[in-house]
């Protein structure tokens, strides 16, 4: 199966909820590497990276987020897979 990379945008009460540490467990559950930060306008951004199936399922497990988070909307868009990260990170 291909690799690719999905960078996303969460909006709703994504932050102070924890978000980015259940986002970087189901990301590592799931094999994918990338990286995920709070944005200054209180949305959360992600890149996850692997294959296509895995990263399917943690893009629309973004769609729920943890139980403490109100997801508003996700949008994402597909990117070129992305070899040079080695790992899930959270960014700060």
């Amino acid at each position: 199966m291909a690799k690719i990379c999905v960078h996303a945008r969460i909006t709703g009460r994504v932050q102070g909820v924890w978000f980015r540490h259940f986002t970087r467990e189901q990301a590592e559950a799931n094999g994918l590497t990338g990286w995920v930060r709070n944005l200054p306008d209180g949305c959360v951004e992600a890149l996850l990276c692997g294959e296509e199936k895995a990263v399917r399922h943690v893009e629309a497990w973004l769609n729920t987020g943890p139980e403490l988070a109100n997801v508003a909307d996700v949008s994402s868009d597909d990117q070129s897979f992305d070899d040079s990260l080695q790992a899930f990170e959270i960014i700060d």
